[in-house]
């Protein structure tokens, strides 16, 4: 089981910012920005592309609507979206807000947050998300 599973099973803490019976999003604890949310299908599969087309489709359009409840709890000027998933063996769509496309490298130093900070943004989000 892979550690994404455990968080969406709930047997690790995540801070959680939206979910349904398919799909679960949740903060990254290493955020390129605030806001920069993970999208996993509660199914375990390594790689994205091996999802069957309605699921594939149907997590797309839950990421629409997390992406959307982003840019609301933290203005910007999109929502950038990224499937890279070499990290851990679970696909995940990010969603990142952007102010330019710098804030989509990955490279960039990540932001160190306090327990209390993820907790307020997690909690933004959710309120939007709903």
């Amino acid at each position: 089981m892979s550690i994404f599973s455990k968080i969406a099973a709930g047997e690790i803490p995540s801070y959680k910012c939206a979910e349904n019976e398919k799909f679960y999003a949740f903060l990254d604890i290493n955020p390129l920005v605030k806001g920069h949310t993970l999208v996993i299908p509660r199914r375990e599969v390594d790689y994205i592309f091996d999802l069957d087309d309605d699921e594939l489709a149907e997590m797309t359009v839950f990421a629409k609507r997390v992406a959307v409840a982003i840019k609301k709890a933290f203005p910007c000027v999109k929502v950038g979206m990224a499937v890279l998933g070499l990290e851990v063996p679970h696909a995940h769509i990010h969603l990142v807000p952007m102010q330019s496309e710098k804030d989509m490298l990955f490279s960039n130093p990540k932001l160190q947050l306090s327990q209390e900070e993820f907790e307020n943004i997690a909690a933004r989000i959710r309120e939007e998300f709903k």
